[in-house]
C-alpha cells in the first residue's frame, strides 16, 4: 500500500496539521517532508501538484490543501 505524503514548512499551521493528519491516518500511513529542511523536495511536490502548505497528497494523487501556511512560492525563498 503506497502512503500518503504530507509537505510542510514547519510554521505553526503546518505543525498543528501534521500532528492532527498523523492522528488522523496514522504514522505508518503517511511520509512526512518540511520543506524548509529538506528544499530538494520542493520540485519533487511541485510536480505532484502542491501549491501551497501543508498539504496532503493521497496515495492515488490527490492534493488536499490544508489551511494556508505558506504558498511553494514563499517556501523556495
Amino acid at each position: 500500500m503506497k502512503k500518503s505524503i504530507f509537505y510542510h514548512a514547519g510554521c505553526p499551521v503546518c505543525v498543528s496539521a501534521e500532528h492532527d493528519i498523523v492522528t488522523l491516518v496514522g504514522a505508518d500511513n503517511v511520509d512526512i517532508i518540511h520543506l524548509g529542511e529538506n528544499s530538494e523536495s520542493i520540485a519533487e511536490a511541485e510536480k505532484a501538484g502542491v501549491k501551497s502548505v501543508p498539504a496532503l497528497v493521497t496515495p492515488n494523487g490527490n492534493v488536499l490543501h490544508i489551511n494556508f501556511g505558506a504558498s511553494l512560492e514563499e517556501v523556495k525563498s
